[in-house]
């Protein structure tokens, strides 16, 4: 077993592109603590940005063995419908992620440039460096706004710019004057995507309207937060009808698969949405609230403003943060520590979860708070 296993690390370490021989895949949320042992019946998971409720949706077992359609008709139809966009302006993905790949693949060559703006979702690198396309990091303002200048300044070199509006991990939306600044600048040469995957915690704060008239804008959405459909990873690429067109050389044949367009396309009926926005209106009010609490802890340096479902803080020096992660997950708890990220030095996201999930969390950080006495 031992020798097959050399001879097979051997072959693959003859054969893989070099530059993957050094890249780190993404530490998702559940690859982090599936790794640790955690146990998932009795853990709380707090560490993904996931809607702790799921909706009523099923799916016809008679769907199973047949292949999908490329683009079902009724999701397409009722998401285009629900993002005020034609059907002709959607593709429907495997999550958000798929869009994010799909984007890379077909618009940039080996060699080229995306630009992303951290601290902000991991993906863009990972979905960049696999593909072998170089990563042009121009870190937000403290502020966590764009530094809009130096993205000019480096805007003639790029095929396309990620921008993740509300931020994930700062919970903050990106200023619209600025996004379009970035449009403006970048048109007829690069492609701007502005990554919505949390807009529903903040709808009046997209810019889908913006489609229309600026055809180098491309924004990502999912249904795995807000719509709770995490397990069924189905997200949407919104574009002009061009670059969907594009998109749709590269995307496999059978994207989405029969039961998940099913349940996905019930979970954008009006009813469906009429839950979504009651879980949006529930959550949103439980963040604000745990974000009042946060701040009364000593601990707590900074206690970010979030315009989603989870909340970044910042500890104070004398509290370490992977310490702090560690006494959680002895209670079975999981958050998410962001201090390996640029300017977030030890800082925890939580996410908002259930009302019995916040209460453990805010008894678990009561006696970090009790201990400093």
């Amino acid at each position: 077993m031992t020798d097959n296993l050399n001879k097979t690390s051997t072959l693959v370490d003859k054969l893989i592109r070099p530059e993957l021989k050094e890249l780190k895949p993404y530490e998702s949320a559940r690859r982090l603590f599936s790794m640790s042992g955690s146990d998932d019946t009795n853990t709380v998971w707090l560490n993904a940005n996931e809607n702790p409720y799921s909706p009523n949706v099923s799916a016809d077992p008679s769907l199973y063995n047949r292949y999908p359609d490329f683009q079902p008709e009724p999701l397409i139809n009722a998401y285009s419908q629900y993002a005020a966009v034609k059907p002709e302006q959607v593709l429907a993905t495997r999550g958000a992620d798929e869009g994010i790949e799909l984007l890379i693949r077909t618009f940039c060559s080996p060699g080229q440039n995306i630009i992303i703006c951290p601290p902000t979702y991991g993906m863009y690198a990972i979905s960049a460096e696999t593909a072998n396309v170089n990563v042009t990091k121009v870190p937000l303002l403290p502020s966590f706004q764009l530094d809009v200048n130096s993205i000019l300044n480096q805007v003639d070199n790029t095929q396309i710019v990620f921008i993740c509006s509300p931020n994930n991990p700062t919970g903050d939306v990106i200023n619209r004057n600025d996004l379009v600044s970035v449009l403006e600048a970048t048109k007829g040469h690069a492609i701007v995507v502005a990554d919505e995957a949390y807009i529903e915690f903040s709808s009046e704060d997209t810019v889908t309207e913006l489609l229309n008239s600026y055809p180098n804008l491309v924004v990502l959405r999912t249904l795995s937060k807000a719509f709770a459909l995490a397990g069924l990873r189905c997200g949407f690429t919104l574009a002009s009808e061009a670059i969907i067109n594009a998109m749709k050389k590269v995307i496999a044949p059978y994207p989405i698969p029969a039961p998940v367009a099913q349940m996905a396309t019930q979970a954008l009926s009006e009813d469906g949405l009429l839950w979504m926005r009651r879980c949006v209106n529930e959550l949103n009010n439980r963040r604000d609230a745990f974000i009042e609490k946060a701040k009364t802890w000593r601990f707590a340096n900074e206690v970010y403003p979030s315009k989603t479902n989870f909340v970044l803080m910042k500890l104070s020096e004398t509290l370490d943060a992977n310490k702090v992660m560690t006494l959680f997950t002895e209670q079975q708890i999981l958050l998410r520590n962001q201090s390996k990220q640029l300017m977030l030095n030890n800082t925890i996201r939580v996410t908002i979860g259930s009302e019995e999930e916040m209460a453990a969390v805010e008894n678990v950080f009561n006696l970090i708070e009790q201990k400093l006495d």
